[in-house]
């Protein structure tokens, strides 16, 4: 199955549906027709999204089945998130920025865990 094109492939601009024809019958029918967020996605992180829905959202899973840490699972799915346009609030943000820089390896899980218990410590006194 070929991928979607969703950018016009002279400006870069977004395409949008606008002609839908049977495989059956051959009728046509033209007008503005929604398309999915999850359409719009690169296919790498509609891969991911695949992985992760058929994983029924278990971390665990998707571990196992890229190959990847939970870190970077995270991390994917956080980027997917971004994607759709639902950008992380802050506490996220800064939880993300430790996830990385455990798999940078400048920081050890067990300071991570550290790290992060000191987050969301600092976000309960500030709410």
């Amino acid at each position: 199955m070929r991928k979607p094109i969703s950018n016009c492939p002279i400006c870069d601009g977004r395409l949008e549906p606008v002609k839908l024809k049977c495989t059956s019958c051959e009728m046509a029918m033209e007008g503005r027709f929604p398309i999915s967020k999850l359409g719009l996605l690169p296919s790498n992180q509609q891969q991911f999204v695949e992985t992760f829905l058929v994983a029924r959202g278990n971390i665990k899973e998707v571990e196992k089945e890229l190959g990847i840490s939970y870190p970077t699972v995270r991390k994917k799915l956080d980027e997917v998130i971004d994607t759709l346009g639902y950008a992380p609030h802050k506490k996220r943000q800064e939880q993300l920025e430790i996830l990385d820089a455990i798999e940078r390896g400048e920081m050890s899980p067990q300071e991570g865990i550290a790290a992060m218990q000191a987050l969301s410590n600092s976000f309960h006194k500030s709410t």
